[in-house]
């Protein structure tokens, strides 16, 4: 609870400093120390859990919130993931706008509907934390004033957002009709000879109302244009950190609730998944755009923590955890090495292993940990939740199917490793790679690798 407030007072300090900061450089300063003291916070509720005497969970307002330590421990790497984004972008999220402060203050926000995410034990809970997690995304969307493609980027983010908004509510409306209670540790009551019409509905608009909000498919129809639109260092955070979040929350739903009547959603969810995996590598071959390609394999790699929903067991939660660090740090990592280029196509990247091999050096490290190459990250969270789904035992074909469009990914993958180091060119930067950006792309690539080698620290920890 102490992180959650400590976030809405850190928003609102950012709003303020938006409006009495002038130097842009002061507010990211400000921006940034505030959330190391935010990442302080997160580990002294951590600490305090693991301490002998600690009561173990804690509830809040009258248990709709329940802090366990899964929830306290995702929601401090999940801050560890938004310091270090700011660490590497800060200063290309200064250059979007003129209101820096403001953007800030969105990301913090933002925190507070994935600390709530992670934690929900009620579904007017999980209302609010999806709502206090989307609406600032729809702002970030179009915060790019002078780019006509941020502002039809932020309307459709907002109407399919608040589309599937409506269908949630439907879901958590008709579940309450079934049960009489909101509680999802209430709905274990539902059992499946008794399981009626009403009930079914609810859990199916759920499914698709979180479809809608991680891009798997058939509901991704706004995730490639969204995220093409949006300005660069912000499509990095929503692709990352925040569809993280949102997967917690789908997870701890389905677990808790109705894991008891997995036999009736589990095929639609299976379906889902093989849909979403198919659609998202398939696609993303196509694409000429590196950007627009990591849209697409962001509905991929979705594909691929579905399955720690398929899989109703301890190695699911397992996998989300490493899934969520792993592809939220590599990500943003390729994401700072794309804003340091002019030109987003697979051409202006040819040369760039010649021009500047370390930057290069670090988009491949980049770029195999999200193909799920050993001793890389990816591999290892590709690993825990298809382990998972092989535990399960009913999706054995699914996992197969996996595997094949894992093999497609490293295609798209390894076209942008190619034009680095076998294309001559001489590509163009923005901007001139400072010892700083060397440094912290270097403390990211290195955290791709630990994640690589010692996956069972996160999980231990």
């Amino acid at each position: 609870m102490k992180a959650i407030i400590a976030a809405t007072l850190i928003g609102v300090i950012l709003m303020f400093a938006s409006v009495t900061m002038k130097n842009k450089s002061s507010v990211v300063s400000v921006a940034t120390v505030l959330l190391f003291l935010l990442l302080g916070v997160n580990i002294w509720e951590v600490y305090d859990a693991a301490q002998p005497g600690a009561t173990g969970a804690q509830s809040f307002f009258n248990n709709m919130l329940r802090l366990d330590s899964f929830a306290l421990w995702f929601s401090l790497l999940m801050t560890g993931c938004t310091l270090l984004y700011v660490l590497l972008m800060g200063k290309e999220i200064a250059r979007v706008g003129v209101h820096v402060g403001e953007y800030f203050a969105l990301i913090s926000f933002i925190l507070v509907g994935i600390y709530l995410l992670s934690g929900y034990n009620n579904l007017l809970m999980l209302f609010l934390g999806i709502e206090i997690l989307s609406i600032p995304q729809y702002i970030l969307a179009g915060s790019d004033k002078r780019n006509l493609k941020s502002s039809e980027a932020a309307l459709k983010y907002f109407l399919m957002g608040s589309f599937s908004t409506g269908i949630l509510l439907m879901g958590i409306a008709l579940l309450y009709g079934a049960t009489g209670t909101f509680d999802i540790l209430g709905f274990r009551m539902l059992q499946t000879e008794s399981l009626n019409s009403m009930a079914l509905a609810g859990i199916l608009f759920l499914i698709i109302a979180l479809g809608f909000k991680v891009s798997a498919a058939p509901m991704h129809m706004w995730t490639p244009d969204v995220y093409d639109g949006s300005p660069t260092p912000f499509t990095a955070y929503m692709s990352t950190v925040v569809k993280a979040g949102v997967f917690v929350a789908f997870l701890r739903l389905f677990h808790a609730s109705f894991g008891n009547l997995s036999d009736h959603w589990m095929l639609i969810v299976s379906i889902i998944t093989a849909a979403t995996l198919l659609v998202g590598n398939i696609t993303a071959v196509f694409q000429q755009s590196v950007k627009r390609m990591l849209a697409y394999s962001s509905i991929a790699q979705a594909g691929f923590m579905l399955f720690a929903i398929l899989a109703v067991n301890a190695t699911a939660w397992q996998g989300i955890i490493i899934y969520a660090v792993a592809y939220s740090v590599a990500s943003i990592g390729v994401f700072a090495v794309l804003m340091k280029m002019k030109d987003y196509t697979y051409d202006g990247f040819n040369g760039l292993a010649k021009k500047e091999p370390v930057l290069a050096f670090f988009a491949a490290v980049f770029l195999f940990s999200l193909a799920g190459i050993p001793l890389t990250g990816g591999f290892m969270a590709k690993y825990f939740v298809l382990l998972a789904a092989v535990q399960q035992g009913q999706v054995m074909w699914l996992v197969i199917f996996a595997l094949l469009m894992a093999a497609i990914s490293a295609y798209y993958y390894f076209k942008v490793i190619i034009a680095m180091y076998f294309k001559p060119g001489t590509p163009e930067l923005v901007s001139e790679v400072s010892g700083y950006d060397k440094l912290m792309l270097g403390i990211t690539c290195a955290l791709v690798i630990l994640i690589g080698i010692l996956p069972q620290w996160f999980l231990n920890a």
